[in-house]
């Protein structure tokens, strides 16, 4: 059927640039029907106006938290205005027909930022606003819906070209611009309620992108000291607690380098600061200004080691007074003290193309007893506690990748190639460059291997038991050469793509 616009049902909250729109919609002899303060600013400007509280024969009541709420005004909204039934039953209850409605919504989270007090933050919770949005969504087909007054100069655009026929396809493009508008107030208000507040960073990735957190991290960590985390740290900050996630305190002193999301220095030891110096061995260059996590205390022996290193970001669960003290010397290194990590939730998110993947955490770490050995050398116990450490490894690393490990200590990786030979290649160098003996080393890789290339390499580098998920149509290949140079392998089973 065709559309006109005759009547508008227009009820903001910021008026800022709506008097071009009331102009060109009053050229067009609409008819206007509004609330409270719309209502006097329409008529203000010398239009006439309809108030609802003379639709409904209701005024606003409940300190104004109940106005539009009423069969009269969501009739008026969403009856089909070419359907018999709809239009028998609008003349039986005497419903309006809404042709237009411009509602926006409560500004909840400029209220937030603001530093509102709970009570006014509560208040900017909209309800009758949203429900209008829905329903002139919803049946945009015989309703415009103007959401948020970034679109007042397309309406205005609209009605210059085409007068009141606003087309469907504009019409179509507003509502599912409405639902946006309402799915992001609702994330605002959940978010709130969760703990979460959103936070401008210093700039996002580089200096020219603004960046912002959304979420709680004092849930996560007490900020001992230093500057404001920024967009790079907190991506840094995530990998190496997720990481530091594998490694029980329990079992040890466990101390995490990371540097650009992949860890460039790990090592488990009896002490912390045993723990330290061994990963700092496996890359001292990539350490500079690198993020560095423990699972235990800091004393003040580690402290003073980690003293001479510039870094940007400290994690730990506790510090010795004594270390703090001289830790905090340098204003700017920010000092964190982790509380339950665990509340890291279960779910990861990044946008992609004009929408967002969701997956569930890789929370599968395989222990020794989910190996089966597919060689005929078995890994000795030695290997095994390797292979343990290393699986942990590989899955916190950018894929394509390959760990070597030796002893409880990251030896040297290769991250983010586009082929796993690269990977392998990459790593074997660097161990290399920093004076590491292979022999006894085992290897890990993300993915299985496609060919016997990988092990062939490994295997002329001393490297004696590799670890892979399996499943390729070549596995055979890769065990054949392993057996025919007393090498031992291991399958998972599990593949730990991390893009």
């Amino acid at each position: 059927m065709n559309f006109s616009v005759k009547s508008a049902l227009i009820s903001v909250f910021n008026k800022d640039g709506l008097e071009p729109v009331l102009q060109s919609l009053n050229q067009l002899n609409v008819q206007f029907y509004s609330t409270g303060g719309t209502q006097k600013f329409i008529e203000d400007l010398g239009y006439s106006c309809t108030s609802i509280e003379s639709v409904t024969g209701y005024p606003s009541i409940l300190d104004g938290r109940v106005k539009t709420l009423h069969p009269k005004v969501f009739g008026g909204i969403l009856a089909i205005k070419d359907n018999a039934d709809h239009i028998a039953q609008s003349q039986q209850y005497e419903l309006p027909s809404f042709d237009l409605v411009m509602v926006d919504l409560y500004p909840f989270a400029e209220t937030v930022a603001a530093g509102g007090t709970e009570e006014e933050i509560i208040e900017k919770i909209d309800i009758g606003g949203v429900s209008l949005i829905r329903a002139a969504a919803k049946n945009h087909a015989h309703c415009g819906i103007i959401s948020h007054k970034s679109q007042y100069e397309q309406l205005v655009q609209s009605l210059n070209t085409y007068g009141a026929e606003i087309p469907f396809e504009i019409r179509k493009n507003w509502a599912k611009e409405a639902f946006f508008v309402t799915h992001e107030y609702d994330g605002q208000i959940q978010r709130w309620f969760a703990g979460f507040k959103t936070t401008p960073l210093r700039y996002g990735e580089n200096p020219h992108q603004k960046g912002y957190f959304v979420g709680d991290l004092d849930a996560l960590f007490d900020k001992i000291q230093g500057k404001e985390l920024s967009y790079n740290n907190l991506l840094d900050v995530d990998s190496a607690v997720a990481l530091l996630g594998e490694f029980p305190a329990t079992e040890g002193a466990t101390f995490i380098i990371v540097k650009h999301n992949n860890a460039c220095g790990l090592a488990q030891r009896a002490t912390v600061l045993e723990a330290w110096k061994t990963a700092l061995e496996c890359d001292p260059i990539s350490a500079f200004g690198g993020i560095l996590a423990c699972n235990h205390p800091i004393d003040l022996a580690t402290a003073a080691e980690i003293n001479s290193l510039f870094f940007e970001v400290l994690i730990a669960p506790d510090y010795a007074p004594e270390a703090l003290e001289l830790l905090a010397g340098k204003n700017n290194r920010i000092i964190l003290k982790s509380k339950d990590l665990s509340q890291l939730g279960n779910l990861t998110k990044r946008s992609a193309l004009n929408g967002e993947l969701l997956q569930e955490r890789d929370n599968s770490t395989e222990s020794r007893q989910m190996m089966q050995t597919v060689t005929q050398k078995q890994p000795s116990d030695q290997e095994l506690a390797d292979l343990e450490f290393a699986v942990k490894l590989v899955k916190h690393t950018k894929s394509n990748t390959i760990v070597l490990a030796k002893g409880g200590q990251l030896i040297a990786s290769g991250t983010g190639q586009t082929s796993r030979v690269d990977a392998l290649n990459q790593a074997i160098e660097k161990a290399n460059k920093f004076g590491f003996d292979l022999s006894g080393a085992v290897m890990a890789s993300d993915a299985f291997f496609p060919f016997p290339d990988c092990v062939e390499i490994a295997d002329k580098s001393g490297i004696s038991a590799v670890v892979q998920p399996g499943g390729s149509v070549k596995d055979k290949a890769s065990i054949d050469y392993c057996n025919a140079n007393n090498m031992s392998m291991v399958f998972t089973g599990i593949r730990h793509f991390k893009h």
